[in-house]
């Protein structure tokens, strides 16, 4: 009898261990995906102007609604590529040396001659076991000679090979692949946006959901010359640009050589403006549509949850303001300031969050994100303590580094407009800028948020010299020491 029960109980054990469990292996599974490999999907415009997004239905719907909004987010360059680069690399551009849109100081054949790309956000993230993908608009400059060219870290590469023509990016376009050269041409559905977004769409179907991914999303729109998906092209007829109070500003006695030169615009040069607005706020419709099929898809495939979506912009736009035509590079709000939205496991939805933050910040909170590492110094740090609330304001940065460099060779640019070099903070009181030339500016945000009133000839001594000390610090900094001067206030004494 007792060898029979043995034989029994032997016989159970035996038949369950064999028997398949999976329930059990589906929650394991998903307790390790959804607690240490959330997917990362950064969505990336071009020249966006931080008013245009609420031209955008679906983002603020599924995003700003659905998130939390970082309301005093900056680039430390307000140029594509230098900008591009910081968010690559977490270094502000006097450490990562992209310091323009093209040679020989800056663009795609300055950030791979200075091995820029060897160590990214992307092969971070590659090395902890993402899956990764680039779609759209790369650095300017892309691909230099070099037509089947991927960098590392990027298991799939689908970008255009080619700068802005009379159609900006949007129609008679390459795109490298995969290291397969394909042509698009004018029809409807060769739009660049659609056509990444089909390819974002696509990848998300295709990629297990027990494989994380890391997916570059960058969209040539509202860039210049702003062309639309033709479905769009008939939006937002009575549009105008926005028209702030330095709108066309009529006293600029105090303001830069580079300004006081400019005469007011006239009724045609305001007619251009508004009518380029029109064409940019259409263009982002596209962009927008492309955001509601991205995450219908995450929400159809099961991985919306365990994904974190982020928009923001490379740079800002002025649009009028200050009289300046069309354009970024300048110190001021509308070039430096971007919109910068996340959505994900544990955001907040419907937050402001106030505290400064760069984008040199973007490659350290992805990195802590997806549990991976950067593999070189960076000036930037994790927003993941805001995405959380747990930062106090008083610990968190005070200032930001801004930079700009002017060719050497003095080109015109931006319709004619000439922005020297120059180096300057922003925090959350003022704007303080260093021109090359000796010019110098500064503006008290709280009181004078449009930035009209140049209080720099009639401020004490002391805090010239505390302005001028903290920007000579910062304006070399790097790593850690970034991060330290940050954090200190600017003292005022009277």
């Amino acid at each position: 009898m007792y060898k029979i029960f043995i034989f029994f109980v032997v016989a159970c054990i035996t038949i369950f261990m064999y028997l398949p469990q999976p329930a059990k292996v589906e929650k394991e599974q998903t307790t390790l995906t959804n607690s240490t490999n959330p997917n990362i999907i950064f969505i990336l415009t071009d020249d966006m102007d931080k008013p245009a997004i609420d031209s955008m239905p679906s983002v603020n719907q599924l995003l700003v609604n659905q998130g939390t909004t970082f309301s005093n987010f900056f680039v430390s360059v307000p140029l594509c590529c230098p900008s591009r680069a910081s968010i690559l690399t977490g270094q502000y551009a006097h450490n990562h040396r992209v310091l323009k849109n093209s040679p020989p100081e800056g663009g795609f054949r300055t950030a791979f001659a200075e091995n820029l790309e060897v160590s990214t956000v992307a092969t971070s993230v590659k090395s902890v076991g993402y899956k990764t993908i680039y779609l759209g608009k790369y650095l300017n400059g892309y691909p230099d000679n070099k037509p089947t060219y991927i960098p590392p870290g990027w298991d799939e590469w689908n970008t255009l090979t080619a700068g802005v023509t009379k159609d900006g990016f949007s129609f008679n376009y390459e795109m490298n692949q995969n290291g397969r050269i394909v042509k698009y041409g004018d029809k409807p559905s060769d739009y660049l946006t659609d056509v990444i977004a089909n390819q974002a769409v696509n990848f998300i179907q295709r990629t297990e959901n027990s494989t994380p991914f890391f997916m570059f999303f960058s969209t040539s729109s509202p860039h210049e010359p702003s062309v639309p998906a033709p479905r769009h092209s008939n939006l937002f007829s009575t549009a105008k640009a926005p028209r702030k109070p330095s709108f066309n500003e009529r006293d600029v006695s105090l303001k830069p050589e580079y300004i006081r030169k400019k005469k007011l615009l006239n009724k045609n040069q305001i007619n251009k403006l508004d009518a380029l607005y029109r064409k940019r706020l259409q263009s982002l419709q596209a962009v927008d549509e492309a955001v509601a099929r991205i995450i219908q898809t995450l929400k159809d495939t099961g991985k919306l949850e365990n994904t974190y979506i982020i928009f923001t912009s490379d740079n800002g736009l002025q649009f009028g303001e200050h009289r300046l035509p069309a354009g970024k590079r300048t110190p001021y709000e509308e070039s430096i300031g971007i919109p910068f939205v996340v959505r994900g496991p544990n955001i907040a939805s419907n937050k402001v969050v106030s505290e400064l933050s760069a984008i040199i910040d973007l490659a350290p909170t992805i990195a802590e994100l997806t549990g991976s590492t950067l593999m070189h110094t960076v000036d930037g740090r994790s927003l993941v303590p805001l995405f959380k609330g747990n930062s106090k304001a008083d610990a968190w940065r005070q200032t930001i580094l801004i930079e700009h460099w002017t060719s050497p060779k003095k080109e015109k640019l931006d319709n004619e407009i000439v922005v020297p070099t120059y180096q300057g903070l922003r925090n959350v009181k003022y704007l303080y800028v260093e021109y090359q030339n000796g010019e110098r500016e500064l503006y008290n945000l709280e009181q004078d948020p449009f930035e009209l009133q140049n209080l720099y000839p009639t401020i004490n001594s002391s805090l010239k010299q505390e302005l001028e000390t903290r920007l000579s610090l910062l304006r070399n900094c790097v790593g850690q020491d970034c991060q330290k001067l940050e954090n200190l206030p600017i003292v005022e004494t009277r």
